[in-house]
């Protein structure tokens, strides 16, 4: 337990971006499982509003730097190319 005033900001502030990019990461799964279950499904034009929702969400939290840019970049890529396998 730190006994300097700094550091125990620095603990709780810690724990406040912990909560916060958990809730982003989760966000990020969530959307990306819609837009799975979505493509399954066969429905093009509400796959393609969840392919722009789940692209705006990775661009996102890529800029907060919650995940990596290339991982978000790797993650679009694969979405774009199951939305294009579409029929």
């Amino acid at each position: 337990m730190p006994n300097i005033k700094s550091a125990k900001k620095r603990v709780l502030v810690a724990e406040m971006r912990n909560a916060k990019n958990t809730a982003y990461k989760s966000q990020v799964k969530t959307t990306l499982k819609s837009f799975n279950d979505t493509v399954a499904t066969g429905d093009k034009a509400k796959a393609q509003e969840k392919l722009l929702q789940a692209v705006s969400i990775l661009d996102k939290t890529a800029g907060r730097g919650i995940i990596h840019k290339k991982a978000a970049s790797r993650k679009k890529s694969q979405i774009y190319q199951m939305y294009n396998q579409m029929q």
